[in-house]
């Protein structure tokens, strides 16, 4: 005979004043508790990869140069053009690498920068490279 054995059969009590928590409520007692309010995203960011910022040789700085010099002359024909790019990161050393296609609306030279006609800004420093169909224009000249 066990200690409850006059009490276990009872009906469950309900009570008329209160509701039910709902089920949610009552999971949520439950759930693993973080002491370190943060740890998990200072986890992720440490995580997070980067890529190196790439150096240009000489030679790749100079065919950038007349590249974007061409494009820069020939901004009336509204040329597509495509921009590796790259995008420094604000949190740690390096960033990411992006490719952009758009036609060229204005040149900055004060403040060295290419707009598109998407309102996208291109710092000069940070373009990797160019390419398109007014690109190949001027190779073959």
């Amino acid at each position: 005979m066990s200690r409850y054995d006059d009490i276990i059969h009872l009906p469950h009590h309900v009570s008329k004043i209160r509701k039910p928590m709902p089920m949610i409520n009552r999971a949520a007692q439950f759930a693993p508790f973080a002491a370190l309010t943060g740890h998990d995203e200072a986890i992720a960011e440490t995580a997070r990869q980067t890529t190196p910022r790439q150096i240009l040789s000489s030679d790749e700085q100079e065919i950038l140069s007349r590249r974007l010099t061409y494009a820069i002359d020939h901004i009336g024909e509204r040329s597509n053009l495509t921009f590796i790019y790259f995008i420094p990161d604000t949190l740690k050393d390096g960033g990411r690498n992006i490719t952009i296609t758009g036609v060229i609306r204005r040149y900055d030279e004060l403040e060295r920068t290419v707009i598109l006609e998407t309102n996208e800004i291109l710092l000069i420093d940070n373009i990797l490279s160019i390419s398109g169909g007014m690109i190949e224009k001027l190779q073959q000249e």
